[in-house]
């Protein structure tokens, strides 16, 4: 079965996908330029990762005042997403819109 095929017959979810979600956490001190960070920072790391999909979330109520999720077919390719030789071009590019630490969480995508 092709990626397609399979993306086509499992609504878009692999049997093996994996969600990459980056969020940072609100509060009083926290800045945070969603405009950069859509049109510029995820960008970047979409160019770099080559993601499947991508995700942008601006918090409305709750711990974090933003998120982006990633994509990827398989672990393997979220792993060499995260040795791309851009990542130190990525991680240099947070202090360009935020003043939060970011957090990461690695899911598997089950529907």
């Amino acid at each position: 079965m092709t990626l397609t095929a399979r993306r086509v017959a499992t609504g878009g979810y692999g049997a093996n996908m994996i969600k990459l979600t980056v969020s940072y956490a609100a509060g009083d001190d926290v800045t945070f330029d969603h405009d950069y960070y859509a049109a510029t920072h995820v960008p970047m790391c979409n160019e770099a990762f080559k993601p499947v999909r991508t995700e942008i979330e601006r918090g409305v109520d709750g711990p974090a005042v933003a998120a982006v999720s990633f994509y990827f077919d398989s672990a393997e390719d979220m792993q060499a997403a995260m040795a791309s030789e851009r990542m130190g071009d990525i991680m240099g590019d947070i202090v360009n819109y935020t003043n939060a630490t970011p957090s990461m969480q690695i899911s598997n995508v089950v529907g």
